[in-house]
């Protein structure tokens, strides 16, 4: 699977741009994705909705993610994946501007839907991407070049967001990325090589998949785990305004620690996962469980509420990287319809954590929404066990 930057006709200098062009484009989805997270109390004032409603925003966009990541190998197999790369970031720019002029609930879940389109296309392809434009002993390193934009927009969205929302308004807070995003179009087009169409990849492969046994409890392992995340991650300012009844300067600065400590986990779990993979994929959901409920246990107190959210984030950070890296070595001989099964389980799980947690807010309590999302990170823990079942 994997082609070297000589039969793509590039040199090595062009493959690490064209990879970091695909890290921007990383950070500007999980900027667009996950910015509602740090608005949710605005968004929903504004919109007339409860703030269980408003992270519906999230779940809408985790729906179509799901769809598109399902049908995107069979129709991406068909043409240029440049081409394909390119247009899926034009209806990520689409999306933001339609955002950014929400004047009901309804519309921005339209946007929403379609930002979810590029989600899904954009994550099902990626792995994929990186393996046919770096060297095989390359691909670890790539990966965790295209994971730093995680890192960097889970660092600076969510922070920033909150605080230009303060000034600006949330909806200026979105058109702030909108020429971040035409940017790394025109970085994309001149950094992407040609990567003409390979084999058809029916939509039938990925659920063919699903009868591995190893790829079957990985997938369960991946929806639990990123449930258990999203139910949490979603609702933190909730959390934080009730329990640690913090200023917007001060939820600016708690985002801001957990997203620098995004950098950390991103590294850190880069440098351990060729010889500690399973054990990763075991204990970061079973300490992030345990995170959350010191948080809970002391969220009154605001030093150690600073604590844990940067031990959160740490830790949040290095789940992706490493099921990203399991998927190169689990199912490297059918990696773009891997990618798909991929992008549609972790999706599926955000809508699914987003909702749940949404719900458990609404009816019940914002301690109510951690305790869900821990108990389905331990859930999570148990599935992969000693990593056996998920082996290739």
């Amino acid at each position: 699977m994997t082609t070297s930057t000589a039969q793509l006709g590039i040199s090595d200098g062009q493959t690490w741009s064209a990879v970091c062009s695909m890290s921007m484009c990383v950070a500007m989805l999980i900027a667009s994705e996950f910015m509602p997270v740090s608005l949710l109390t605005p968004i929903a004032a504004d919109l007339g909705a409860t703030q269980g409603m408003a992270g519906q925003a999230i779940s809408i966009s985790g729906l179509f993610a799901v769809v598109t990541s399902l049908l995107i190998p069979s129709i991406a197999s068909r043409y240029d994946r440049r081409h394909v790369l390119i247009a899926l970031t034009g209806v990520m720019l689409t999306s933001l501007l339609l955002i950014a002029e929400a004047k009901s609930f309804s519309t921005l879940m339209m946007a929403r839907a379609f930002l979810g389109i590029t989600i899904g296309g954009f994550w099902a392809l990626a792995t994929a991407t990186i393996m046919r434009l770096v060297s095989e002993e390359s691909v670890p390193k790539a990966l965790g070049v295209m994971f730093m934009g995680n890192a960097i927009a889970t660092a600076f969205a969510a922070p920033i967001g909150s605080y230009l929302g303060s000034i600006i308004g949330w909806r200026g807070a979105f058109w702030m990325l909108a020429p971040l995003v035409i940017i790394n179009l025109i970085w994309l087009w001149l950094s992407l090589p040609s990567m003409p169409p390979e084999k058809n990849k029916p939509v039938s492969n990925l659920f063919k998949l699903l009868k591995r046994r190893n790829v079957a409890f990985a997938m369960l392992g991946v929806m639990l785990t990123f449930s258990g995340a999203f139910a949490i991650f979603t609702y933190l300012r909730p959390f934080l305004e009730t329990y640690t009844h913090v200023t917007v300067p001060q939820l600016s600065l708690l985002l801001l620690g957990l997203g620098l400590a995004g950098f950390a986990g991103t590294y850190l779990a880069t440098s351990l996962l060729n010889k500690h993979l399973y054990a990763l994929l075991r204990w970061l959901p079973l300490t992030l469980g345990g995170v959350t409920l010191i948080m809970l246990v002391t969220g009154h107190i605001m030093w150690a509420v600073g604590i844990t959210m940067i031990a959160w984030g740490t830790l949040n950070a290095a789940i992706p990287v490493a099921w990203s890296t399991w998927l190169s070595k689990g199912i490297s001989d059918e990696p773009e319809s891997g990618g798909g099964l991929f992008v549609a389980a972790i999706q599926l799980s955000i809508m699914m954590g987003a909702s749940f947690g949404g719900l458990l807010l609404d009816h019940t309590s914002i301690a109510a929404t951690l305790m869900g999302g821990i108990v389905l990170l331990v859930l999570s823990s148990f599935v992969v066990g000693n990593g056996s079942r998920i082996k290739p």
